[in-house]
């Protein structure tokens, strides 16, 4: 039986953004781990769903844990919204990370793949702030 990878949620005001991190992410991380995209709002419009945050984590949880990666601050309150829905022992499994999105992704969704824990992976999404972009 495989071992259970931690899953990754990415959560953006944009439908665009959420699916072109995940695709950039699982090219990255390999086609095993569970990444979900949660963007934009039901009638397509900007914005963030709870309920789509819910279902996100859903499937990205395959008991490992999951790590939630955010674009901005409404985006925390609408997944702090679906983790009360769903119950303190879903909520229990889940992690926000205040990392960058995509970079925080990309490097989140790699430990992931290689079996890193919840905390761990939590670890590497936040310190993708500081990876340096411009060789100096």
């Amino acid at each position: 039986m495989e071992e259970a990878l931690v899953g990754i949620v990415v959560v953006s005001h944009s439908a665009q953004i959420a699916a072109g991190t995940v695709e950039l992410a699982r090219q990255m991380a390999g086609d095993d781990l569970r990444i979900e995209a949660a963007g934009g709002m039901p009638d397509g419009s900007l914005g963030t769903d709870a309920s789509a945050i819910m279902a996100a984590i859903s499937a990205a949880n395959s008991g490992a844990g999951v790590l939630v990666l955010v674009d901005l601050g409404s985006a925390v309150l609408a997944t702090q919204t679906a983790l009360e829905l769903l119950g303190e022992d879903v909520a229990a499994q889940v992690r926000l990370s205040g990392g960058p999105l995509v970079e925080g992704a990309v490097v989140a969704a790699v430990q992931a793949s290689v079996g890193d824990d919840l905390t761990a992976v939590l670890a590497a999404a936040e310190e993708a702030a500081s990876l340096p972009k411009i060789p100096g």
